[in-house]
């Protein structure tokens, strides 16, 4: 006699909402496309849309999750790996309300407030698990850990539109805080210490995220000027880009997860600060940069749509760990 096996439901995973990202991300990219490209416009509005319905399923997913099986969702928070996926939530809640601000301002206020206030929140529980939790090891640490300080620096972009200035810079002094120093542990890592799982290195585009975000907040909250540093955050996403690239022949080899949507979000935010530079600059290679970014990164999210169907179809994902 077998047992029966355990219910999906108790093993669908936070890593979820980084679909959310990838979906939303998309649509903001072709939103700093539009004043290049017309016909983006369109197609950042369907994206917006199909990215609102998708956020609404799989946040209906976890909150069934967590009454149903709340144990759960505690193993997550203590899981050294896990943990710093909770704040891609709140930084679903930024990107939506960003990509719905030119459409329904109150709206997108009021879904603003709840993710900024939840991200700061989830900020200070995040940091604080990892400095008081004995249990981690070297091992432990990815790209992943990004997730958190990238998700300071997105509040800015919608932030400073809505006249919450201070709050902005708060918000992103403390995401390029994190960010310097979890860079240091992070290449540490990777240069002194055993290579990422195959699970996980997907996360390495991650890399990409922190300084791309971090270019469209600083310029919104510059008034619209592209100075030096602002320059240096948009090479530094460019640089790890093409280190990215050079690990490509490693990840076409691994085995599909839900750690793979890791590849989506930060090549939407690299297509958007190259088109925002572009715009503002007048500057036709970072025009070509963005719009050969933004193709692949429609091809990806394409693909890794197909790819999470096919797994849900084979029963390849949502299974104890």
């Amino acid at each position: 006699m077998t047992d029966a096996p355990e219910p999906r439901l108790k093993h669908y995973p936070v890593t979820f909402f980084a679909i959310v990202m990838g979906v939303m991300g998309l649509s903001l990219a072709f939103h700093g496309a539009a004043p290049l490209y017309k016909p983006a416009a369109a197609a950042g509005e369907i994206v917006l849309w199909i990215g609102i319905g998708v956020a609404a399923l799989i946040a209906l997913g976890y909150l069934a999750k967590a009454i149903r099986y709340p144990g759960m969702v505690a193993w997550e928070w203590n899981h050294p790996v896990r943990l710093a996926f909770f704040p891609t939530i709140t930084i679903s809640l930024l990107l939506m309300a960003t990509a719905l601000s030119s459409h329904n301002e109150p709206l997108a206020r009021a879904i603003w407030h709840v993710g900024m206030v939840g991200q700061g929140l989830l900020t200070l529980a995040v940091i604080n698990g990892w400095i008081s939790h004995r249990a981690f090891d070297v091992g432990h640490l990815t790209p992943a850990w990004f997730i958190p300080a990238a998700g300071n620096v997105i509040v800015p972009i919608a932030g400073a539109d809505f006249g919450y200035v201070e709050t902005s810079w708060a918000f992103f002094a403390v995401g390029m805080m994190f960010w310097g120093v979890l860079l240091t542990l992070v290449m540490n890592r990777l240069v002194f210490h055993d290579p990422i799982p195959g699970r996980l290195f997907p996360t390495m585009v991650i890399l990409i995220a922190p300084p791309s975000l971090a270019f469209l907040a600083y310029v919104k909250l510059s008034g619209g000027v592209v100075d030096n540093f602002a320059r240096v955050l948009i090479y530094a996403g460019f640089f790890f880009a093409a280190l990215v690239l050079a690990e490509l022949p490693k990840l076409v080899k691994l085995p599909f997860a839900i750690s793979w949507w890791a590849l989506s979000f930060p090549l939407t935010a690299l297509a958007a600060a190259s088109f925002l530079f572009a715009r503002l600059e007048q500057s036709a290679f970072h025009q070509a940069v963005g719009s050969v970014v933004l193709v692949v990164a429609v091809g990806v999210v394409l693909g890794l749509i197909w790819r999470t169907g096919l797994a849900i179809a084979r029963h390849e994902i949502c299974q104890p760990e």
